[in-house]
């Protein structure tokens, strides 16, 4: 690591956080766009509702299964390297996958090999995550990290945007061997981005005065953060994985249609976080605000879930409502973590609440197919909202009364 002037650090502060992006944004293009090429990966791969909502959930499952262990490997290794790491070897599983796992001269590949393929692909980039957090929340000071946080976090809706648009076209256009192609290839190019220009730099002097603080591992506080974070995924991965579908079979919208409500929720949500951040740097107010983003992805997803069967413009709506509030948080759970944790734990903190998230990422689209053969659309949508308000308890002010003055609801 290098120790750099403090004029440097803040002109330089930036293009960290174009890194951080960028990286960020290359997950989500495949993370996000796949699913919503779901339709025609059902067509093309001739799946059933419940081999396709394991194929859509099985990045996410990698992520929860490795994003811990890249978290203490960021805080041990640094993130320049964990970073080059997590996405050469994404870049190289997507290539294995347009390979010799695309429908292909008549052979079908399965939902088993394809899922475990991705299952790969999650688990490698899972890195991404905690390493390019961590670079943020060390060149940013604590007035300033919820809205470079948020910026970062907004990487996800805008790269979900661009594979929205990217991978069913390709797929369309070329197969899922033409999509598959691509995001390896922008893979490797972020590999190379940032092997040129990542610095890392020391913690800051107050982050890194005195003995390493406890592992957030062994706290309650941070583990209710976390699980809160969870709660809260549940409306954005149900929109982003099975919104495409249900626009599909509910309100019967073509592929256009359902690509410019998607991109519009993800655009949507990435300027939300930006305004959430910027918002709780000024008033200190995180957890509230978290809380507030937990009511209002709940009342949506539960009056959509009361109204599937109402006219096609209310129902769109809701959705859109639903999917924003889910993509709304993420920057303020991140930073609110990190920053309890201390920047020299960041990488442990932030692995922690990306295996939450993504677990939830995960288990949201395997359990929809399932609640579908119970009930309905409306009972799926119900479930969501219900699942989104559980965030609020989780987040109460006396169960975090531990945190640090100052930073408390």
């Amino acid at each position: 690591m290098q120790t750099l002037n403090q004029a440097f650090i803040q002109k330089y502060r930036w293009s960290i956080l174009a890194i951080g992006v960028l990286a960020q944004l290359t997950f989500a293009t495949a993370f996000a766009g796949i699913p919503v090429a779901g339709v025609l990966l059902r067509q093309q791969y001739h799946f059933s509702t419940g081999e396709l909502g394991f194929v859509l959930g099985s990045m996410g499952l990698g992520v929860a299964l490795s994003e811990i262990i890249w978290g203490i490997l960021t805080d041990k290794l640094g993130d320049k390297v964990v970073l080059i790491a997590g996405l050469t070897l994404m870049g190289a599983t997507f290539l294995a996958i347009a390979a010799a796992c695309v429908p292909r001269d008549g052979r079908q590949p399965g939902s088993l090999s394809l899922g475990l393929l991705l299952v790969t692909a999650g688990a490698v980039g899972g890195s991404i995550n905690s390493a390019s957090g961590r670079a943020v929340m060390t060149w940013f000071q604590d007035g300033e990290r919820g809205f470079a946080m948020s910026i970062r976090q907004t990487a996800i809706p805008v790269g979900g945007a661009l594979g929205s648009v990217l991978v069913p076209w390709l797929a369309s256009a070329h197969g899922f061997r033409g999509a598959f192609l691509a995001l390896a290839a922008l893979c490797l190019a972020t590999a190379v981005c940032v092997w040129r220009w990542l610095i890392e730099i020391a913690a800051p002097p107050a982050a890194s005065a005195g003995a390493a603080p406890p592992s957030p591992l062994r706290s309650a506080a941070a583990w209710r953060i976390a699980l809160a974070g969870a709660a809260l995924t549940v409306p954005q991965i149900a929109v982003l994985t099975f919104g495409a579908v249900f626009l599909s079979d509910q309100q019967h919208l073509g592929m256009a249609a359902i690509s410019a409500t998607l991109v519009l929720i993800q655009l949507g949500g990435g300027a939300l976080r930006i305004l959430a951040g910027r918002h709780s740097d000024r008033h200190r107010n995180r957890r509230a605000l978290m809380r507030r983003i937990g009511v209002a992805a709940g009342l949506a997803g539960i009056a959509l879930g009361l109204l599937t069967q109402g006219q096609g413009y209310l129902v769109l709506a809701l959705l859109v409502l639903t999917g924003l509030a889910g993509h709304a948080w993420h920057g303020l759970a991140y930073t609110e973590i990190a920053v309890m944790s201390s920047v020299r734990r960041a990488g442990t903190a932030l692995g922690m609440m990306g295996t939450t998230l993504f677990a939830a990422a995960f288990l949201t689209p395997s359990a929809i197919p399932f609640a579908l053969r119970a009930g309905s659309w409306s009972a799926v949508w119900i479930g969501v909202g219900l699942l989104a308000l559980l965030a609020v308890p989780l987040l109460a002010p006396p169960a975090l009364s531990a945190a640090p003055a100052g930073r408390a609801a």
